[in-house]
């Protein structure tokens, strides 16, 4: 076995043991990126000579004999919109193309201060505004099992270099399913926590009340292991919630006796690809086999999920891209003669169509006269969708489903349909809205060879149980660290 192809459970003990070095680790993951990432194009910035520095000080830390983190010397990737220190952060546009922070994000704090090596910047939607990555302005990574289809979004780079076996996990970020859905497209393990359990501090804000910080990765444990090194209060983030952050690891046992499986009917419904739907019934089978128990459950404002989305994400996003205007940083067109023409074309250049179109819809919804009508009507629709959750978990623990209606579709073929990529997201916003953490589990592949993702959702602050379900799930699939035949 190439040293890439390690989980990083199995990469600690390898490391531990003193059978690998993380410069044996990194370098083997660095030759793996130049010999595929021509055909994925999931790394936008490849930071060898950092990484190789990173990987001899955990070397160091590792043969100095003392308890070392378990991440340490464990090479990842960094979603594009993450703060790094004297790295450029460019959040997949042309606006932040020359932008580097004076300043890590707290993630890459708590990453660094573990000893992990860190490979470098991957692709992803423009300002994390879409459900392919074909909105980013500077290349679209492929999904590893299929060429010529689409990795997800928006953290299609993160979950195409772990599925890719580039790197050994990654750090991404879910507004509306931006882990989850490329990691079920990419068949990976990919987590959103809890709103405010992860510091959102030095993560480029899209929608900050829809914001969280995830890990993706081959496996449940690898995922654990990621969200122990993250998870945490954090005084910078006013977002952030002070509570005890658990073990993750200590919830991976077999066994489910009397858990409670929420199948939610609207998640069942028209639209739902056959297929996708045979792989979440063979995982409730799994999950019964193991002890759990099923009960039917309605969350009856779904059907509203995407229309208030697609109203307080874009709100959200126009405020926070008002800071964009050339003045301060980032890109400022050479060309205009007044400053009303330099806000204009430092915008209208800076941006692609997507991270416009929702500009435009949420300065609308916004504005005297609307405001009522839209963005306050969603918000409170957001609370009734909210409320759904809150009494489903009174009848169960999970809630289990699909995370995309379909597996991944071929690239360009919604390119002028952006309704239908919306529509796609009708799955996973509604966590997004409520705040709750949900985990993507490989489930099975469908008919063409494509991954199909199972969704486990839970209440507030429960990633605990989610691990415990996924681990289970994963053991009854067998899918744990799957490889694509990338050519």
């Amino acid at each position: 076995m190439n040293p890439f192809e390690l989980t990083i459970g199995q990469a600690r003990t390898e490391l531990d043991d003193g059978n690998l070095s993380s410069r044996e680790l990194t370098v083997s993951c660095l030759d793996r990126i130049k010999n595929v990432d021509s055909k994925l194009h999931s790394f936008l910035l490849v930071t060898e000579e950092e990484a190789l520095q990173q990987a001899d000080e955990a070397d160091r830390k590792i043969a100095s004999g003392g308890a070392v983190d378990p991440l340490c010397g464990i090479p990842l990737s960094i979603k594009d919109l993450l703060c790094t220190k004297g790295i450029v952060t460019t959040c997949g546009s042309r606006m932040l193309e020359n932008f580097v922070p004076p300043y890590d994000a707290t993630v890459i704090e708590k990453l660094k201060a573990q000893g992990v090596v860190i490979l470098g910047k991957v692709a992803m939607d423009e300002f994390a505004m879409g459900s392919t990555s074909e909105n980013c302005a500077f290349q679209v990574p492929e999904n590893p099992w299929k060429k010529g289809y689409v990795a997800g979004g928006s953290s299609g780079g993160s979950a195409s270099s772990v599925a890719g076996m580039e790197c050994l996990g990654s750090l991404g970020s879910d507004t509306g399913g931006s882990i989850r859905q490329p990691a079920s497209l990419c068949g990976v393990v990919g987590m959103k926590p809890t709103y405010g359990r992860v510091s959102r501090y030095g993560l480029v804000a899209f929608a900050s009340s829809l914001d969280q910080v995830g890990p993706l990765t081959r496996d449940v444990t690898d995922c654990a292991l990621m969200m122990n090194a993250i998870a945490g209060y954090d005084r910078r983030d006013s977002t952030s919630i002070q509570r005890a952050t658990p073990d993750y690891t200590d919830s991976l046992s077999e066994g489910l006796q009397g858990l409670r499986v929420g199948i939610p009917r609207e998640y069942f419904g028209e639209g739902l690809d056959p297929e996708v739907a045979r792989v979440v019934e063979n995982g409730v089978e799994i999950l019964k086999r193991a002890g759990a128990v099923t009960v039917d459950v309605s969350l009856p404002h779904t059907e509203y999920g995407v229309a208030v989305y697609y109203l307080i994400a874009p709100a959200e996003a126009s405020s926070n891209l008002a800071r964009y205007d050339g003045v301060a940083y980032g890109y400022r067109d050479p060309n205009a003669d007044t400053l009303m023409d330099m806000y204009r074309e430092t915008r209208s250049h800076g941006f692609g169509d997507e991270v416009k179109r929702r500009i435009l819809i949420g300065t609308y919804a916004l504005s005297s006269g609307y405001y009522d009508a839209y963005y306050k009507k969603a918000s409170q629709v957001r609370t009734l969708i909210l409320n759904d959750f809150k009494k489903a978990y009174d009848f169960c623990d999970v809630i289990i489903s699909p995370v995309t209606p379909t597996p991944a579709w071929k690239r360009g073929a919604h390119v002028d349909d952006p309704l239908a990529l919306y529509l796609s997201d009708i799955l996973t916003i509604s966590a997004n809205l409520a705040g709750i953490p949900g985990i993507s589990v490989p489930g099975g592949f469908s008919s063409e060879g494509l991954p199909v993702g199972i969704q486990l959702q839970g209440p507030h602050f429960s990633e605990e149980t989610l691990f415990r379900v996924a681990y289970n799930l994963e053991q009854g699939t067998g899918l744990g660290n799957r490889c694509p035949d990338i050519g």
